[in-house]
């Protein structure tokens, strides 16, 4: 038997010296030192030898594997070494031809002035509050003042899940979850997506984007909203825009307003921008109605507050000059390369 494994040992020296591919190695490993292998099949006939006789095939037969294990080994790294080195000779790559365009992406305009508006009023010391998409009706007209038989509750206004389940028409519900889960002061923004069932035309979609703000506090006056607002449409479209209060009717608040800001393209003269007018209709506002208060468990003999509302869309649209709402849901390249 000693003469077979050393046997073995010499022609597995020979065979890995000659080897000239890593395939071929492998076979080889197989060949001598795998399951089947003929070194395996001697040990499998060590039972046929005297007791004396085991251990000292046994040490000869893992001296051979181990020396093989360590041609192997060497034999792999030569044979690596060498089909690096010629693919380095082969495929050489030249540095200095110019690579492939990249094409980098921006930011949606949307998704521009919802950031915008974010750090304005963060900066005015406000906190950024989220809620649910799919909402319930309590939330959404309830507790905001809109009792069942209010046109806004009617079926072509939304979209009913269940009837009691919508999609939100506005992101005022989450004004109403933070009032009814939060002590005075609160002063919160709430951006989001809300949903309404309108035709698709230059000035209207189903899906939509709004920022409303609200502000509850003691001795909460219309003159903080106006300096509020102020000071946002400053920050938003130019230091010289100014601001004017036209009356209005909304449920949750009293007394309402709509807000225009002066044209940022004309500065009031009149332009296409703004049809000639000088002004362009903003956002809605208002102080909090006590009817809220009280449905949101808030005492509006002891708190007051104002409310504010405004849909992203438009103020892409007046900020960027962009005359229909369509093309910030179509997804042109070509028109959104332009921000």
């Amino acid at each position: 038997m000693k003469e077979e494994i050393l046997k073995i040992k010499e022609d597995s020296l020979v065979s890995i010296k000659k080897c000239q591919d890593l395939k071929t190695l492998n076979d080889l490993k197989v060949r001598y030192l795998g399951k089947k292998g003929e070194l395996t099949t001697v040990l499998r006939g060590m039972g046929k030898l005297i007791p004396e006789e085991r251990p000292i095939m046994g040490s000869l037969v893992n001296q051979v594997r181990d020396e093989l294990n360590a041609k192997l080994e060497e034999k792999e790294k030569e044979l690596k070494n060498a089909e690096l080195l010629k693919k380095l000779e082969t495929e050489n790559i030249d540095v200095t031809e110019p690579s492939k365009k990249v094409n980098l992406g921006s930011f949606h305009p949307i998704t521009q002035i919802i950031s915008e508006v974010e750090e304005i009023f963060l900066g005015m010391g406000y906190e950024i509050a989220d809620g649910p998409e799919v909402e319930k009706a309590i939330y959404n007209f309830d507790k905001l003042n809109t009792p069942p038989d209010h046109p806004a509750r009617d079926v072509q206004d939304t979209f009913y899940i269940t009837d009691d389940i919508i999609l939100r028409s506005q992101t005022s519900p989450v004004q109403a979850r933070v009032m009814e889960s939060k002590k005075p002061p609160i002063k919160i923004i709430c951006p989001g997506t809300v949903y309404r069932s309108d035709s698709v035309d230059s000035t209207h979609s189903p899906v939509f984007h709004q920022v409303e703000g609200l502000v509850i506090d003691k001795n909460i006056s219309m003159t903080d909203l106006k300096g509020t607002l102020e000071m946002f449409a400053k920050k938003c479209l130019g230091e010289n825009t100014k601001i004017r209060f036209r009356p209005h009717h909304f449920p949750f608040t009293e007394p309402s307003a709509e807000a225009d800001v002066s044209c940022f393209v004309c500065g009031g003269k009149g332009c296409r921008v703004c049809k000639q007018e000088g002004w362009i209709e903003l956002l809605g506002c208002g102080m909090v109605h006590p009817n809220v208060l009280r449905n949101c468990g808030i005492d509006p003999e002891e708190y007051s507050g104002f409310a504010f509302g405004f849909g992203v869309e438009r103020i892409a649209m007046a900020k960027f000059g962009i005359e229909d709402m369509r093309l910030l849901f179509e997804n042109d390249i070509r028109f959104l390369k332009q921000f």
